[in-house]
């Protein structure tokens, strides 16, 4: 039950990030809220340059809105997962659904599961994506510097994604 508690607060948190944009208005001092209903952004598939596999992008928002931060609902199918990589500001991740997996250079793979927060600090080389017989999504947010907020690495090898 807290599972579900705490994923329910974090979805709740996540509507309201997506749904709470400062946008400008007629008058020059004041700014409004802005509502993007869900499916109003194009989803778009994800780069073979950057991901193994089929993955789809739900962005929640357009990037350049006068937010830093870029947030959007991520889907991997079975065996589908990232590059390796690195983000300048760090990046939060919200399992909702399946079963996924995560990897920090260096250290076991680990299984994640809806409900799961995994913070990935600054600078710190990882990847993430769905298990061999799973698809799973998962929320990410990360915060723009200086133009970007990935570092895209290499691939993750077959023996890598398998844990050899």
């Amino acid at each position: 039950m807290k599972q579900f508690s705490a994923l329910l607060m974090v979805l709740s948190l996540a509507t309201f990030i997506g749904s709470s944009v400062n946008a400008v208005a007629a008058e020059p001092d004041k700014a409004e809220q802005v509502i993007y209903r869900l499916g109003s952004q194009t989803p778009y598939k994800g780069s073979e340059k950057f991901f193994t596999g089929n993955v789809r992008i739900d962005p929640w928002y357009p990037v350049g809105n006068g937010m830093r931060s870029v947030g959007a609902s991520v889907t991997f199918e079975p065996g589908a997962r990232s590059n390796w990589h690195t983000h300048p500001v760090g990046q939060a991740l919200i399992v909702t659904s399946g079963v996924g997996l995560t990897q920090e250079w260096g250290k076991p793979i680990q299984e994640i599961r809806p409900g799961d927060v995994i913070v990935c600090p600054v600078g710190v080389k990882h990847w993430h994506g769905a298990a061999p017989n799973s698809s799973m999504t998962h929320i990410s947010i990360a915060e723009d510097k200086d133009g970007t907020c990935v570092e895209w690495l290499e691939k993750v090898t077959d023996d890598q994604y398998n844990g050899k």
